[in-house]
């Protein structure tokens, strides 16, 4: 059977941590962002999992990690 390809976007985008949960970073902060309050732009920079409905989805996505 061939070699499977990883999908480049979402390699990109997410690593698996030592535990081998799946971290990500937070989406809404790249423009607009003079509305945006000074306590949520900063609660923006902390990445986040990846949550436990979609784990199964995204290991399919990256299957050498």
């Amino acid at each position: 059977m061939p070699k499977m390809k990883t999908h480049r976007g979402a390699a990109k985008r997410l690593k698996v941590t030592g535990s081998g949960k799946i971290s990500r970073s937070k989406a809404f902060k790249s423009h607009i962002l003079e509305k945006k309050t000074r306590k949520r732009k900063r609660s923006l920079r902390q990445g986040g999992l990846v949550s436990a409905a979609d784990v199964k989805k995204t290991k399919k996505l990256l299957p050498y990690i």
